[in-house]
């Protein structure tokens, strides 16, 4: 079926096959349509019904409370069209950059899965055809066992890559989370769709980079570390890590992160905060590359970046709470401009 997009500056049409979001029809053809989770949640791909029909499998997504439904306002990722559509989106649109990773399905295959904590696991999965990423990006992901897409960041980088990682939360009622914790999951096909996302890092950036990720949030940096050192791009410019979790028990990526400062030690700086203990000597000890502070990830990249402000840009990951506080931070204390604060919205 025929799509066309009224954007603010400018039309666009494209094909959508049946049963397909409208979003991801988009995006895959180069129309870069405004996303942000790209999975019911935060209601950014917004757009209104001009003419034609569409079908709404999922008509309770929480982005849906932000529509005026009485005006004809739908999801785009999660509506498909019953016929040719014309829809209007209330912002500027413009077709992808050259040279970016345009989003297209994938099927994968669940390779191997391992407990990094009592409530994190690690995932990788085998993909049917090679995948180009840039570090920072996530992909959605859906099982046959439980509806819907999910966003999970990639842990790992690489060029036409085969294989991807990932970490993930172990949510109570989270139905992905769930599924993967409570079963012998390795060998369960997988959909995929993407490359997604915004809060990409890119060797040319020129800028010293500062990472604050809590939790599972954690994944997109290890990405971002991992193109960096690639690239050897902390040779020349600072790098500063701040990784938050509650405590001792909930650590996880220690060596490789440990692995990374070795490369770079005289600019790279990782630090772990704790917020709901003290700092155990022990942990501090088995890893003497890492520094640790107690506190809010936030709280604590504030106390040790004062000064440090200079050409950077920042990249936040986790939960909301965590990353509207560093963003409040970034803003008023650090005075750093929103164009140099990258975060994708996207749990």
């Amino acid at each position: 079926m025929k799509v066309q997009v009224n954007a603010r500056n400018r039309a666009y049409q494209f094909e959508c096959a049946p049963g397909e979001k409208i979003l991801f029809a988009g995006l895959r053809n180069a129309v870069d349509l405004p996303y942000e989770c790209g999975s019911g949640t935060c209601g950014t791909c917004k757009a209104k019904l001009i003419e034609g029909e569409i079908h709404d499998p999922w008509p309770q997504a929480p982005g849906t409370r932000l529509l005026k439904s009485a005006q004809g306002e739908f999801l785009m990722c999660q509506c498909e069209p019953k016929s040719d559509l014309s829809i209007e989106v209330a912002n500027f649109v413009y077709y992808a950059d050259p040279g970016a990773c345009i989003p297209a399905f994938y099927q994968g295959r669940i390779e191997s899965q391992a407990r990094l904590t009592h409530d994190v696991l690690a995932f990788r999965v085998a993909l049917d055809a090679p995948m180009d990423f840039d570090a920072g990006q996530f992909v959605l992901a859906e099982a046959p066992a439980v509806r819907g897409f999910r966003g999970y960041s990639m842990v790992n980088f690489e060029r036409r890559a085969s294989r991807l990682e990932f970490v993930v939360k172990k949510k109570p009622g989270g139905g992905f989370s769930e599924w993967l914790f409570d079963g012998s999951v390795q060998g369960a096909e997988l959909r995929l769709f993407g490359p997604l996302g915004k809060a990409t890092f890119y060797p040319g950036l020129g800028k010293n980079v500062l990472c604050i990720a809590g939790g599972s949030g954690i994944a997109g940096m290890m990405s971002i570390l991992s193109r960096g050192c690639q690239e050897r791009y902390f040779s020349q410019y600072k790098g500063y890590v701040f990784f938050g979790v509650r405590s001792a028990r909930d650590v996880f990526y220690l060596e490789a992160l440990e692995g990374f400062r070795r490369e770079f030690p005289d600019n790279l700086e990782i630090t772990v905060a704790l917020s709901d203990e003290p700092v155990p000597e022990a942990l501090a000890r088995r890893y003497p590359g890492l520094a640790f502070d107690q506190g809010l990830v936030h709280e604590v990249a504030a106390r040790r970046m004062e000064g440090r402000y200079q050409n950077v840009r920042a990249y936040l990951a986790g939960p909301p709470p965590a990353v509207e506080a560093a963003i409040r931070m970034l803003l008023l204390k650090a005075k750093l401009t929103t164009d140099n604060i990258r975060y994708d919205k996207f749990s």
